[in-house]
């Protein structure tokens, strides 16, 4: 057996069924014959975001997996890895290399030289007997820890040599960590002494899967929860403590409790600070629970921490804070009042953009279309990044765990489709959707072709406002003699000419109509791809303060 087949078989015992991948690489033919399928999309970038959703989707029970050529494949994949990295994503790359007698000669390009910096693991095997060893050290950092991309690369010779013997491999063990046992009566206390508490929770509940008991924290504290974009369906949305998400955009509630709370609790968050987060107040006491002690007092200070995987550590608290509650949970009445009033002024306010007949069509009334024609509760959202995240975070209400794939700490462009592909390919029972916009499937449209060819069925929600940038449009126009932001094209008629199903709608009146037809056709297996003529659209529910989160 080649060296290929060695990393397929390997893979094959660690659960992967699909390897996503761009030729050329033998691991790809290789992956085939071990009755793994492979996903072939039409740039790197792409195939690592399906490999990035898989991983998310299953809380890494099963690991996204992508392969590529070496040199330009690797180069072409390094804005996915980092994406992936900023996202607290765990992929296994696996970059072909060079010749071990050219791997070390500029300009060949090298994984491990120059991706060191956005992944948590990373080594290249220089010797086919290396293979095993090297994919153990791999899966145990992404099985295990903070998740984040690790790289492999094996140089093509290496792929090519034979391998003796029988293959000593088990697939890894996952471990979990639980928090200081001393500490966690003293958040217990200081949760129950707060008087406005907020619970801020991240995608770290999503990867421990510890939605139970995030749900049954904040209802024996009566305490209101908000959540990250990544954290966005960790906390059902329709519950009566919910404060919904934040991220460059937020509901009001959620920042007017941010914003006066006394003690707000980290949960599974980072507290990173970002341009596109909801930013943390300064002057305010903070308790963190991560898996990662580099994040604490990273942005924050920290007054106590709980470090471990979140259900681990929701555990221990719950224990805790039932024992000083005698499992009785508090009156949680005059809260609730008070969240479904700011929330129903806030969207009162909202209204007139919500249910606008104005054309172009408001982008805000397309969402609120959508989320009404769907079953929620059978649907996985995502957004591209600009106006389409930040028009469809606060107003898209995610009942269910995982129905809502946020992310905001990298923004690049393209990013959904892929994510609502690999979406798709993990979920196949679930109505998979992307909202995006005419800048994004600049970036990454053609692979619509691979949702034709692998017969992934998505709902493609496309915002064409004839803008790249809308806010800068807006300035430009103001301030100088060109628009350079402009742009245009039928993306519908792009669609239909790559195999799927297309239709451009222009009225207000059109959309619930075209929706239905779009969903009848996934159902139908067909990709469909909805083009909406939409307004430069400039509002925002961001209140005035973004920078942090």
């Amino acid at each position: 057996m080649k060296g290929a087949g060695v990393i397929a078989e390997i893979l094959k015992r660690e659960g992967v069924t699909t390897l996503y991948g761009y030729p050329r690489n033998s691991l790809i033919e290789a992956a085939a014959a071990a009755d793994i399928r492979p996903i072939i999309a039409r740039q790197e970038r792409v195939g690592l975001h399906m490999a990035d959703a898989l991983s998310r989707l299953t809380s890494r029970q099963k690991i996204g997996v992508f392969a590529m050529q070496q040199g330009p494949g690797t180069e072409n994949a390094f804005g996915a890895v980092a994406q992936a990295y900023a996202e607290s994503v765990p992929v296994l790359v696996l970059p072909a290399g060079h010749p071990r007698r050219q791997a070390q000669i500029p300009p060949n390009f090298s994984a491990t030289l120059n991706m060191r910096g956005v992944t948590k693991w990373m080594e290249s095997v220089v010797a086919v007997d290396q293979i095993p060893d090297a994919l153990r050290r791999a899966f145990t950092q992404l099985r295990n820890g903070r998740p984040r991309p690790v790289i492999v690369e094996v140089p093509t010779d290496v792929l090519a040599e034979e391998f003796d013997g029988l293959i000593d491999y088990q697939p890894v063990l996952a471990t979990r960590m639980g928090p200081d046992p001393a500490v966690v009566p003293k958040v217990a206390e200081a949760l129950l002494a707060a008087k406005r508490l907020v619970l801020y929770a991240g995608q770290g509940v999503h990867y421990a899967r510890a939605w139970r008991q995030l749900r049954e924290l904040a209802e024996l504290l009566a305490a209101p929860v908000a959540t990250t974009l990544a954290g966005k369906s960790s906390f059902p949305e329709n519950h009566a403590l919910s404060l919904g998400s934040g991220g460059a955009t937020f509901s009001r509630q959620a920042y007017r409790f941010i914003e006066h709370a006394d003690l707000i609790f980290g949960i599974g968050v980072s507290f990173t600070a970002t341009p596109f987060g909801l930013a943390m107040p300064k002057g305010k006491r903070y308790i963190h629970a991560t898996w990662d002690p580099a994040e604490l007092n990273k942005n924050v200070a920290t007054e106590l921490a709980l470090l471990g995987d979140m259900d681990v550590v929701l555990d221990a608290l719950l224990a805790e804070v039932r024992e000083r509650l005698m499992g009785k949970p508090r009156d949680a009445g005059p809260l609730t009042k008070e969240i479904k009033a700011v929330k129903d002024a806030w969207l009162a306010e909202w209204m007139p953009h919500l249910t606008s007949n104005d054309t172009p069509i408001s982008p805000y009334r397309l969402i609120r279309e959508l989320h009404a024609a769907v079953d929620l509760a059978e649907t996985i959202v995502t957004h591209d990044s600009g106006s389409p995240r930040n028009q469809i975070t606060p107003f898209w209400e995610s009942s269910e765990p995982l129905s809502y794939i946020g992310w905001g700490k990298s923004t690049q462009l393209g990013y959904g489709l892929g994510l609502i592909m690999g979406a798709k390919l993990a979920r196949p029972e679930k109505l998979c959707v992307n909202f995006w916009g005419d800048a994004a499937i600049g970036h990454t449209g053609m692979d619509f072709e691979t949702c034709v060819r692998e017969r992934i069925p998505i709902l493609s929600i496309l915002s064409n406002n004839f803008s790249m940038t809308a806010e800068l449009g807006v300035m430009l126009a103001a301030t100088a003699k060109f628009r350079s932001t402009d742009i245009s094209g039928n993306y519908a008629n792009l669609a239909k000419a790559l195999g799927g199903y297309g239709e451009r709608i222009s009225a207000p009146g059109e959309i619930a109509a075209a929706i239905r037809r779009g969903i009848r056709k996934t159902k139908e297996g067909v990709p469909v791809l909805l083009e909406f003529i939409t307004k430069q659209e400039t509002r925002g529910s961001s209140f005035g303060r973004t920078g942090g989160g």
